[in-house]
């Protein structure tokens, strides 16, 4: 490896909520066994465990050299390094004006469920559900109406019958399409996007389509943006993107999305423009500029070799030694999604009991019922594979 993926990185005091959490929080979880020598692995919140690649932090640091920070307007470099990018990578041509900022992807969602719905009205979303949609939704007045996925050979997917009666009985105008899919990893096929796309043309429901984790597939697997699907998918669906997940940069926000019809294009703008704080830090810009150039791309492509390797021996390990627990491996995102439903009734311990004593011996995980799954868990593994390894020694000798 060209690039640095085993170093264990030192996160305490540099204001990471992976390994520095407030003390209310940890209250709940059990405090580490620290006087036993167990330390914190953050395996939890979606941030990953590496140094990023190079190019961002020159520049940064290049920028920061100059020493005025005042008024600016976003240069075109980071138009072009976008559309470069999503040329690459997802296959697929954008224009400068088809491009606009967003402080976040959730805010991005909300802008753009605020064009295209009244307060009150039912959207659509599968289940299971990234809680991030689940808060800002109900925070902002919007009933969802779920659709579960299905488990079906060893895979996730749609149950497009019990979407369509959904879309008929709630009177849905839109519908969120996580891909890939968060928290399950799966990464949709075109097959599968194009007949979503086209049950929702039947009822003219437009679509917001959360593709932040587009570029992070695992073993093979490649992303097909919604948008690219159909005529009516890219005239109908908002995409939402950003560098944060790929290349670790949520603690510099900065998101983007691109809108083909000029017609919602415009009105997401005006929308998204009325806070009047949507606007992006000149510190995030230089950070995309860094991270879309040769050397990013570069460092993607290791890194996808790293996380599969990862998910590849957690899968293993879960399947060999760890009895009744079940995973069905995730085709992209850094995510393990497991379930212990039947480690839990076979042993008469709740899913709070392994949770907890997960917290307890260091394993930093999350709880999956926020996300809709009532016996599941959620695991990070962007972390160099010697943590993997030692927290899935502890998970079988201490937890499970």
């Amino acid at each position: 490896m060209k690039y640095d993926f085993t170093t264990i990185l030192d996160r305490y005091g540099k204001d990471a909520i992976a390994v520095d959490m407030p003390t209310d929080y940890l209250g709940n979880y059990g405090k580490v066994k620290r006087e036993e020598g167990f330390d914190v692995i953050p395996m939890w919140v979606a941030d990953m465990n590496f140094p990023v690649v190079p190019s961002i932090q020159k520049a940064i640091i290049d920028r920061v050299n100059s020493p005025t920070f005042g008024y600016y307007a976003p240069r075109e470099e980071y138009f072009n390094s976008i559309i470069e990018w999503q040329k690459h990578f997802h296959g697929i041509d954008v224009r400068k004006e088809e491009i606009a900022y967003d402080n976040g992807v959730l805010g991005g969602l909300i802008s753009a469920c605020n064009v295209l719905l009244s307060k009150g009205d039912n959207i659509l979303l599968h289940s299971p559900t990234y809680v991030g949609f689940t808060g800002v939704l109900h925070n902002n007045g919007y009933n969802m109406v779920h659709s579960p996925l299905i488990k079906k050979d060893d895979t996730w997917v749609m149950d497009y019958e019990d979407m369509e009666k959904k879309i008929v009985d709630n009177n849905i105008k839109v519908a969120v399409i996580c891909n890939p899919h968060n928290p399950t990893g799966r990464v949709w096929t075109r097959e599968e996007l194009e007949k979503a796309m086209a049950l929702f043309e039947k009822y003219g429901v437009y679509v917001i389509s959360d593709e932040i984790w587009a570029d992070i597939t695992l073993n093979g697997n490649k992303q097909i943006p919604t948008q690219s699907v159909s005529e009516y998918a890219r005239e109908h669906t908002v995409a939402l993107y950003a560098p944060s997940k790929t290349f670790n940069l949520a603690g510099l926000i900065g998101s983007y999305h691109i809108i083909y019809n000029k017609w919602l294009r415009e009105r997401v703008a005006k929308e998204a423009s009325l806070c009047h704080y949507n606007s992006m830090n000149v510190l995030s810009m230089h950070a995309l500029i860094g991270a879309y150039g040769a050397e990013g791309k570069e460092w993607v492509e290791e890194l996808k070799e790293v996380l599969s390797g990862n998910v590849n021996y957690a899968c293993d390990f879960i399947r060999e030694r760890l009895p009744g627990v079940s995973v069905i491996k995730p085709e992209g995102t850094y995510m393990l999604f497991i379930d212990c439903e039947e480690y839990c009734k076979k042993n008469n311990v709740t899913l709070d009991d392994l949770f907890y004593k997960g917290w307890q011996y260091g394993v930093y995980w999350q709880d999956g019922r926020p996300f809709h799954g009532e016996y599941n868990i959620r695991i990070n593994l962007a972390l160099p594979l010697s943590r993997v390894k030692e927290a899935f020694d502890r998970l079988e000798k201490y937890v499970f």
